[in-house]
């Protein structure tokens, strides 16, 4: 039902399109508050500064399901329900500039300077960060202001229909944004996991090199495996990838399409997608293996 046909019944003033459930709201909620707490933790443990990025996307996570559960409660209460839609709908943005972020240090560390070239991972390894984070920077803008146009319509303003539209394709093109430059980032990422590989010998001659005192080489630790923390983000930029094709999905369908009247999906690709990205992190933090995790990187792997 639309926001013009619930303006027309004011017995049915919910914002759901369907009968939204409190228990895996309330499960959701739970978890990713877990998952904020240790991400925090982390980050104070290890003094990771770059990674508060994770801990603000953590939070967001938190509170946005925290927010559900307040929503389901009272699905006719506006801020609930946009505090909830805009929290969970923007999070995974900030997700994605980690995953660059940590990729492109791994790079820095692992490959010799003169190895860093175009054809290593098609793009130039220095414009990784600034370029697909400069492309998040867009699509979060763009998300952001499609969900605030979207959650701010008025039922009761006859310009309703065409404020969700415009909402939802403002939304749209952030999405398309945020899935055509990670989805060029995933193939990158995951390739650079089979050629990475030929530099493993030069990572070894570098620990051989020093002292066996030395726990941290070139900005690596010793004792770390480091194509582990290269998995995990190929994994969470995979989940990250699901996650946006069904958002693209929702927005495309529009307000009576099947996403968007049905609740299951919402926890299946959205929510148990985008878990393990906070999850896994605070298992294998990559300031376990990368220690120096300022805002800058280590002098020699500049």
């Amino acid at each position: 039902m639309s926001l013009i046909e619930r303006a027309t019944q004011p017995e049915m003033r919910s914002y759901y399109r369907y009968n939204p459930s409190l228990a895996p709201a309330v499960v959701a909620a739970v978890l990713y508050t877990i998952a904020f707490i240790g991400t925090l933790v982390q980050w104070v443990r290890y003094r990771a500064w770059i990674w508060a990025i994770m801990v603000v996307a953590a939070a967001m996570e938190a509170a946005g399901w925290i927010s559900r559960c307040i929503s389901v409660k009272d699905v006719t209460d506006k801020p609930s329900y946009s505090v909830q839609f805009g929290l969970v709908i923007l999070a995974p943005v900030l997700m994605a500039a980690c995953c660059y972020i940590i990729f492109s240090r791994i790079l820095f560390l692992i490959v010799p300077r003169e190895k860093r070239t175009f054809k290593l991972c098609w793009v130039p390894p220095r414009f990784i960060t600034p370029l697909f984070v400069g492309f998040d920077i867009v699509a979060l803008l763009l998300q952001m202001g499609g969900a605030i146009m979207i959650t701010s319509v008025d039922d009761n303003d006859k310009n309703a229909r065409d404020k969700l539209n415009t909402g939802k394709h403002v939304a749209q093109i952030g999405v398309i944004v945020q899935l055509a430059a990670f989805g060029l980032f995933a193939v990158a990422a995951v390739r650079f996991n089979f050629t990475s590989k030929r530099f493993t010998e030069f990572v070894r001659e570098r620990y051989e090199s020093v002292s066996e005192k030395e726990h941290i080489v070139g900005g690596i630790a010793k004792d770390k495996h480091w194509p582990t923390l290269l998995r995990v983000v190929n994994f969470t930029t995979i989940l990250i990838l699901v996650r946006s094709i069904y958002r693209l999905v929702e927005f495309t369908e529009g307000t009576t399409g099947y996403l968007n009247t049905h609740e299951w999906p919402l926890y299946i690709f959205d929510a148990l997608c985008i878990y393990p990205c906070v999850a896994l992190f605070v298992w294998w933090h990559p300031s376990r293996y990368m220690p120096y995790m300022g805002l800058r990187l280590p002098k020699d792997a500049r």
